[in-house]
């Protein structure tokens, strides 16, 4: 069973940056492609980005690409997302999840290929 806590979402202007993180426990973190959804007020969850095993292959959402950085660090079981250059339209709960993979290449882009899920982290940019 592994066990995901985000944390780094708080209130921000438009065009700032933050840094969310992930931190997994009770499982083998390497063994999972990580993966960043964002759930908006009114509004379904949405995938965001996700990272594969290995970290060497990165995918995004075409609205995020370019501003969000996804990364890992296996030695420190924990997942991070760059934010950057925040919109009004970034407002959402941020959720980090695991997806169990045989790939170390694997990308994983559907939420229910997910196994774990963390509580989210709200994210509110303000204009």
């Amino acid at each position: 069973q592994v066990q995901l806590v985000e944390s780094g979402g708080r209130l921000v202007q438009a065009g700032d940056s933050l840094r969310l993180s992930c931190a997994a426990s009770g499982g083998s973190f390497s063994n999972y492609v990580m993966g960043w959804f964002r759930q908006p007020p009114g509004k379904e969850r949405e995938f965001v980005a996700a990272i594969s095993r290995s970290g060497t292959g990165t995918y995004y959402a075409n609205s995020v690409k370019g501003r969000f950085t996804i990364s890992r660090d296996n030695a420190k079981n924990t997942a991070f997302l760059q934010v950057n250059s925040l919109k009004l339209e970034d407002t959402a709960v941020y959720y980090c999840a695991a997806a169990a993979a045989v790939s170390a290449s694997m990308i994983v882009t559907i939420p229910s290929r997910y196994n774990y899920w963390g509580q989210g982290t709200q994210v509110t940019v303000s204009s």
